[in-house]
C-alpha cells in the first residue's frame, strides 16, 4: 500500500461533494450576518455627517460674520436635508440590488417612455 491518495479517487470525492452542495456558493459569515447592521450604520454615518458638516460651515461663517444662531441653525438645517437626500439614495441602491437590477433602473425606463410619449404627441 502506498501513502500518496490515489488522484481519481480524490477527483470522484470532489465531483461527489460538489453534486451534493448542489452548486450553492458559501457566503462568508460578515456577509450572512452584519450586511443589514452595515447598512443601517452606513445610513446612520450618512446622516450624522451632514449634520456635522452643516454645523461646521454655519458655525464658521457665523464666527467670521459675528450673527451667532443664523447661518448656524441655517446650515445644520441645509445638512440634515442632505444626510437624508444621501440616506434615501442608499435605501433605493439597496433596493435595487436586493431586486436583482442596478438602482435608478426604473427611473430611467419611465423617463425614457414619458419621452417616446412626447415624440409620439
Amino acid at each position: 500500500m502506498t501513502d500518496e491518495p490515489d488522484p481519481e479517487r480524490l477527483k470522484a470525492l470532489e465531483e461527489r461533494i460538489a453534486a451534493l452542495r448542489g452548486g450553492k456558493e458559501e457566503r462568508p459569515h460578515q456577509e450572512e450576518s452584519y450586511s443589514q447592521a452595515q447598512h443601517v450604520w452606513r445610513m446612520v454615518v450618512e446622516l450624522v455627517t451632514g449634520l456635522l458638516i452643516g454645523f461646521g460651515i454655519g458655525y464658521g461663517l457665523d464666527s467670521v460674520f459675528g450673527t451667532m444662531p443664523l447661518f448656524l441653525v441655517l446650515f445644520m438645517l441645509l445638512g440634515f436635508a442632505a444626510g437624508v437626500r444621501v440616506m434615501l439614495r442608499t435605501a433605493a441602491e439597496l433596493q435595487g440590488n436586493q431586486a436583482g437590477r442596478p438602482a435608478g433602473t426604473q427611473e430611467k425606463q419611465a423617463g425614457e417612455s414619458a419621452a417616446a410619449e412626447d415624440e409620439r404627441d
